[in-house]
C-alpha cells in the first residue's frame, strides 16, 4: 500500500491506496494554517501519516506539491502561498521522520497522471490535463508516463504568453483566464472600464484578439443594471467578487459577466489549441474550480475557441472533457507516483 499526500496552499490531503485503481482505502483532509508556515504543515503530515500507518502496511510515499519541485533531488523549490518551503528536502524529511522513501511531483503533474490512468483520459495513449482555478497548470502523459520528469517545469500552459506584445512574465494566459483573472476582469467591467488590467494592450494584434474582439463599450440597455448586479453579488465591495459569483451572474443572464467568461474561455482555448497543434493529444482533460462553471458557461465556449485556433488537420482529432476524479485527484496521482517508483526500484 502507498500513502499519497497533497500539499496545497489551503488544504492538506492524505490517502492510502494500492496504485492499481482510483479507490482509496482511507482518506483524510486537513485545513492549513498558512501562518504556521511549512513547519506547521509538516507537523500535520507527521501526525496524520502516523495514524494511517498504524492502520495500513504503507511501504512508500508519493507527494503532489503545490509548487515547483526538483523530482530527482526530492526537493521542494518554493511555495508561492506558504512560507518556509524554499529549497526544502522533503523526501529526506519523509525518510528521516516517517521512515519511508518518498517521491515528489508537482500537484498538477500528479493530477494529470491520475486522470490519464484512472479518470477521464483512461484508455487514451496521449492525454493533456489542464487545471483552471486560482492558477492554471498543465501536465502531459504519453502511454501512461508523465512527460517532463527531471525538468524544472513542463507543460505549463498557464504561463504561455498570448501574443508578441506579451513580453513580461506577468502577461500570461493564467493572468487572463484563471479564477482571479476572471474576477479581476469582472471588477473592471463593473467599474465601467472597457479594457481593464487583465485586458492589457499586450493582448492585441498577433493573437487575433484585436479591437474587434476586445470587450466593447456596451451599447445595450440595462448595462448599468448589470454593473449594479455584480456589485450587489459582491456584497457592495468588488474586492469580494469571485469567479464563482461571476459565473452565477452569467447563469442569471448578466451580459457583462457572460462577456468576461467568453473572453477567458477564448484565451484558454487559444492556449489549448497551441498544445494540441504541438503535441496532438487524443484528449484534453480540464479540471479545477473554474471548470465547475459547467457545460454552457465554460466547456461550450472553450471548445468553440479551440476550434477557432487549432491547426485545421487536427480539428477533429481530439476531445475536450471534464475531469473525473474530483478533489482527490492529486492524492490519486501521488499514489501512482509512489507505485511507479516502487515498481522501478
Amino acid at each position: 500500500m502507498f500513502l499519497g499526500i497533497e500539499i496545497g496552499g489551503t488544504k492538506l490531503q492524505l490517502g492510502v491506496g494500492d496504485g492499481r485503481c482510483a479507490e482509496l482505502a482511507a482518506q483524510q483532509r486537513l485545513d492549513i494554517d498558512a501562518r504556521r508556515g511549512a513547519m506547521g504543515i509538516l507537523d500535520q503530515i507527521q501526525r496524520a501519516a502516523d495514524g494511517l500507518r498504524q492502520r495500513f502496511p504503507v511501504t512508500r510515499i508519493g507527494v503532489g506539491f503545490g509548487g515547483p519541485v526538483d523530482t530527482a533531488a526530492g526537493r521542494v523549490l518554493i511555495s508561492h502561498q506558504v512560507e518556509g518551503w524554499q529549497d526544502f528536502e522533503l523526501a529526506a524529511w519523509c525518510q528521516r521522520t516517517l521512515g519511508l522513501t518518498a517521491v515528489l511531483g508537482n500537484d498538477c503533474d500528479s493530477a494529470a497522471l491520475a486522470e490519464a490512468r484512472y479518470g477521464a483520459g483512461a484508455g487514451k495513449q496521449t492525454v493533456f490535463y489542464v487545471t483552471v482555478g486560482t492558477g492554471i497548470g498543465g501536465g502531459f502523459v504519453k502511454q501512461g508516463v508523465l512527460h517532463g520528469a527531471g525538468r524544472p517545469a513542463s507543460a505549463e500552459i498557464g504561463h504561455l504568453r498570448p501574443g508578441l506584445l506579451a513580453d513580461g512574465p506577468q502577461a500570461t494566459v493564467e493572468s487572463l483566464a484563471s479564477g482571479p483573472g476572471i474576477a479581476g476582469a469582472a471588477k473592471a467591467r463593473a467599474c465601467g472600464q472597457v479594457v481593464g488590467p487583465f485586458y492589457g494592450e499586450w493582448t492585441r494584434g498577433p493573437l487575433g484578439m484585436g479591437d474587434h474582439d476586445s470587450p466593447r463599450v456596451p451599447a445595450e440597455r440595462g448595462e448599468e443594471a448589470f454593473r449594479r448586479d455584480l456589485v450587489e453579488r459582491a456584497g457592495g465591495d468588488l474586492e469580494n467578487l469571485t469567479a464563482e459569483r461571476v459565473g452565477q451572474a452569467a447563469a442569471d443572464g448578466n451580459r457583462l459577466a457572460i462577456e468576461v467568461l467568453e473572453r477567458a474561455c477564448q484565451v484558454l482555448g487559444w492556449a489549448i489549441a497551441q498544445v494540441i497543434t504541438l503535441l496532438a493529444p487524443e484528449v484534453v482533460v480540464v479540471g479545477g474550480g473554474v471548470s465547475l462553471l459547467g457545460e454552457d458557461l465554460f466547456f461550450i465556449p472553450l471548445r468553440q475557441a479551440v476550434q477557432r485556433y487549432v491547426f485545421p488537420p487536427l480539428a477533429e482529432a481530439y476531445e475536450i472533457v471534464p475531469a473525473a476524479l474530483g478533489e482527490w485527484v492529486v492524492v490519486h496521482g501521488a499514489i501512482a507516483l509512489a507505485a511507479d517508483a516502487a515498481g522501478s526500484g
